[in-house]
């Protein structure tokens, strides 16, 4: 549970989370899939044009291919839209999201290993980015056997955060803050032999300039100095989402070979590019991924 140092309570929180907690409530009257295929309409078709997304996700597009047709770029400024809405819904209806994401299809070349290694008590630093829904894998371990700690943004509603983080809680624990606790916490769960699963896509000031989509991109390569220094796995994993829009299929890439932390990061870059480009509508287009460069 987040402290008052992130998030912060008050009367004028509480009412600002009202129609927040009215918008979720809304949408669980409706059934699951038709919510998630609503929200991703209204996101895709009204929020989207109107706060500047489709720009951002324009600009990026254009950037890494500047051929890609007018066409194809408005087909994906809906999806990413859509997708983007979707993940933010599964993460307020946890009940129906878990139930979808248990019975997704696991497979990849690295899945045995993982299980494996899970089974022998290594440590195992699964990476993926904001692509899909990158919390099916830790529903599917869970159901395992298999606690995956995570990192997570404190909202900072104190009201918002605290359903947040027991929605957070009901798909898979343990969770901790960003910051110095939380990473100490996630770092003694590695070294008890446990899994941690770690987002790494997007821009960080203080990251390693690597290349992503053929740019320069400013990357943190913790997630590598983490396998190094506790001989953990390094292990790249995507959710991908069905054309139904509820049901997912994960995917674990096999798991890098230990090196340099640079050498590393830059595997995990173009597994997520080579994942990216496949299914271009699941990734977030949106973030400002090469800024500082």
């Amino acid at each position: 549970m987040a402290g008052p140092e992130f998030a912060t309570g008050g009367a004028l929180n509480f009412l600002i989370d009202l129609p927040v907690r009215g918008f979720f409530a809304a949408f669980r009257l409706l059934p699951y899939r038709a919510g998630l295929d609503l929200a991703g309409w209204i996101a895709a078709h009204v929020l989207a044009p109107l706060f500047g997304v489709n720009r951002r996700i324009r600009i990026n597009l254009k950037m890494v291919r500047p051929d890609m047709p007018d066409g194809e770029i408005r087909r994906l400024c809906h999806a990413v839209s859509a997708n983007s809405a979707r993940l933010m819904l599964e993460s307020f209806n946890t009940r129906e999201f878990v139930r979808h994401a248990a019975r997704a299809g696991f497979s990849g070349p690295g899945k045995e290993r993982l299980l494996l290694a899970l089974a022998e008590g290594q440590p195992v630093v699964l990476v993926s980015g904001h692509f899909g829904n990158y919390q099916v894998l830790r529903v599917l371990l869970a159901r395992l056997g298999h606690k995956t700690a995570a990192i997570y943004r404190p909202m900072n509603n104190a009201y918002t955060n605290r359903r947040y983080i027991d929605n957070m809680d009901q798909i898979a624990t343990p969770n901790h803050p960003r910051g110095m606790t939380g990473t100490k916490a996630l770092l003694t769960h590695l070294k008890k032999g446990g899994a941690i699963a770690l987002l790494n896509d997007q821009a960080a000031f203080e990251g390693e300039k690597l290349q992503f989509m053929g740019k320069p991109a400013l990357t943190m390569t913790s997630a590598a100095e983490f396998a190094l220094k506790h001989r953990a796995l390094l292990v790249p994993y995507y959710g991908i989402r069905r054309a139904n829009g509820a049901d997912f299929d994960v995917v674990v890439e096999e798991p890098v070979p230990h090196s340099d932390s640079g050498t590393m990061t830059q595997a995990l870059n173009d597994s997520l590019e080579a994942m990216v480009w496949q299914y271009p509508g699941q990734w977030f287009w949106i973030h400002r991924r090469w800024k500082w460069i």
